[in-house]
């Protein structure tokens, strides 16, 4: 019971500090230590067993885990971005969507650029990088609140795109190791899902963003903010290469060198940017240096939150909770998506809690005979509900590193779009594969 306590009390304290801004290198790793102290884990290395799970080694691992994994893709990433922005780019393609689709729709437009970047293969952090500066063009020139610019670049990025069939992203593709299938089991349901998450959620969006400029809401500028005053831009159309060379090169590269593909493809974007608009540029080198501080915000953030995950994983109690929500009764369908969702949710992972989950649910839902690409697709698309909850990495790196908001500001909407859309999803899911389809 304690354990258990330590392992819901850490998590809800690390929510808890998050939302009232509080910095994350600290609250995290205070968090975790709490989440050890009542599981009986060892603090540090020297008062361990060989090979027993401490709170030093455990948090550690885990932090600098995903510093080893993601760091060049953070770095090269926030680097594109800045240059789109400092060059104008972002600006002449922001004014370049609004004068066709309308100003009305600019939160529309982030959404679409979102959508394709990650269906292309993208990574999800490296997508909000290169949309944000766009998306605060757009905002500004709609004088729309700039609070919801999280929201409308996690919704593009981690819902209808992220989990549907023939997405690239690898929450759509670590089910199939362990399940036989393919990235584009149950396509049919896929596409019906997907259409319900773009097209409610998009109006959800809408409404809270209307509502908010009904109440008297504006865009504000910050001194941060690019400057849109230039009295010449690039051409849009050559503005908006740089993001084809991304989506291209990602796409070309995954199978070979999966994430690794990122690196050659951000490279890609960043030296046409420069190629195609380098007489624009204000100063390169200090886009440059901007980009590289806020990668090291960005990636420093998400990597003390994935150092929790490190050490929650590694506790009795979560070895418990992993094992009462695989044995859920019922139909296999509704008891996958309950544990992957779940686990997603205290290692704030949607790959982790498929990672977590399936290797224990799938040997024993395939023996009773469960259609593999139906758990396939219920899997992935559970992976992306409480994997957003305010300590989950992506959601701390988009809103505070990325668009310098407050989670008291931005995440109400963020967490509409990214935890309730997605968890309806799955109901839909599997409401129509129980219809057969």
């Amino acid at each position: 019971m304690i354990s258990m306590i330590g392992l819901i009390g850490g998590l809800a304290l690390l929510i808890i500090l998050t939302m009232r801004g509080m910095n994350l290198l600290i609250v995290a790793p205070l968090s975790a230590m709490f989440v050890a102290v009542l599981n009986g884990l060892p603090l540090f290395p020297q008062l361990a067993a060989e090979g027993e799970a401490n709170f030093l080694t455990n948090y550690m691992e885990g932090f600098s885990g995903f510093i080893a994994s993601w760091y060049l893709m953070f770095l090269i990433g926030a680097i594109f971005g800045k240059l789109m922005e400092d060059s104008g780019s972002a600006d002449s393609v922001s004014k370049w969507i609004t004068g066709k689709i309308g100003i009305k729709n600019a939160a529309l437009a982030i959404v679409i650029a979102c959508a394709v970047l990650t269906y292309g293969g993208v990574s999800l952090f490296v997508v909000a990088f290169s949309v944000y500066p766009m998306a605060i063009s757009l905002f500004k020139e709609a004088n729309l609140p700039r609070r919801f610019i999280p929201a409308a670049l996690g919704f593009g990025s981690t819902t209808f795109t992220m989990t549907s069939a023939g997405s690239p992203e690898i929450q759509n593709w670590i089910p199939i190791q362990y399940l036989g299938t393919s990235p584009y089991a149950a396509w049919e349901v896929s596409i019906l899902v997907a259409v319900f998450m773009m097209v409610f959620g998009y109006w959800w969006l809408k409404r809270m963003i209307m509502k908010a400029v009904n109440k008297g809401e504006h865009f504000i500028a910050r001194e941060n903010d690019p400057e849109n005053n230039r009295k010449e831009l690039p051409n849009p159309f050559l503005s908006l290469v740089p993001l084809l060379v991304v989506l291209v090169l990602s796409f070309i590269f995954h199978d070979s060198l999966a994430q690794s593909a990122l690196i050659i493809a951000l490279l890609g974007g960043v030296i046409s940017t420069y190629v195609l608009n380098r007489k624009y540029f204000i100063n390169f080198w200090d886009a440059v240096s901007a980009g590289t501080i806020g990668a090291l915000i960005a990636i420093a953030n998400t990597a003390a939150v994935v150092g929790f995950g490190g050490v929650a994983k590694a506790t009795p109690a979560f070895s418990d909770t992993v094992n009462l929500v695989t044995s859920i009764p019922g139909s296999p369908l509704i008891g996958g998506a309950i544990a992957v969702c779940v686990i997603a949710g205290l290692t704030g992972s949607a790959s982790g809690g498929q990672s977590i989950a399936l290797p224990l649910l799938a040997p024993h839902y395939l023996d009773m005979g469960v259609n593999p690409d139906a758990l396939h697709r219920v899997v992935s698309i559970s992976s992306g509900g409480l994997d957003s909850l305010p300590h989950g990495g992506y959601v701390v790196t988009t809103i505070r590193a990325i668009a310098g908001e407050t989670h008291k500001d931005a995440y109400p909407a963020f967490g509409a779009l990214t935890v309730v859309v997605p968890i309806l999803g799955v109901i839909v899911a599997i409401i129509l594969f129980s219809l057969g389809l």
